[in-house]
């Protein structure tokens, strides 16, 4: 829930600078700013939270801490790719690309109930994938429209 308030919340006050700066709005950039901030704030969870996130990972996947740590740092570097004008297509692709990579992780933690940020197996459960999917689907189709489409 809290990365959807960071996408939005930032997406709104980058709307709001721009038109009081430039006097127009660029949704598209506003919309990779957000995403970027985002992106970050979801990384430091990868950090913070390692035990938990350790838990979510599949057990077929070997070094969970290391892919912890390695996904937070592919955040960070798509925070980046998305803003540089360059990269940000191609960033784009691999950013699609990771989100339906991890929600197989996603779909673990709804099954056991895995709470990342305590490290414990007292989640919300399955319910949460009643918001999960959705939201990784937006995430989805906020990458395509903001880097890719346009």
């Amino acid at each position: 829930m809290k990365p959807l308030f960071v996408l939005l919340a930032v997406f709104a006050l980058t709307l709001i600078l721009q038109k009081i700066i430039w006097h127009a709005f660029n949704v598209p950039l506003a919309a990779r700013i957000a995403l970027s901030a985002m992106l970050l704030f979801t990384a430091m969870a990868h950090f913070a939270f390692t035990k938990g996130m350790v838990m979510m990972v599949p057990n077929f996947i070997p070094y969970k801490p290391a892919v912890v740590y390695l996904t937070g740092i592919i955040e960070m570097t798509a925070a980046i790719g998305l803003l540089l004008p360059g990269l940000r297509i191609w960033t784009g692709w691999l950013l699609i690309l990771f989100f339906i990579l991890i929600l197989p992780a996603n779909i673990q933690a709804a099954i056991q109930q895995i709470d990342y940020q305590k490290g414990t197996y007292t989640g919300s459960g399955l319910a949460y994938l009643w918001f999960r999917i959705p939201l990784q689907l937006l995430f989805i189709g906020w990458t395509y429209f903001s880097a890719i489409k346009f």
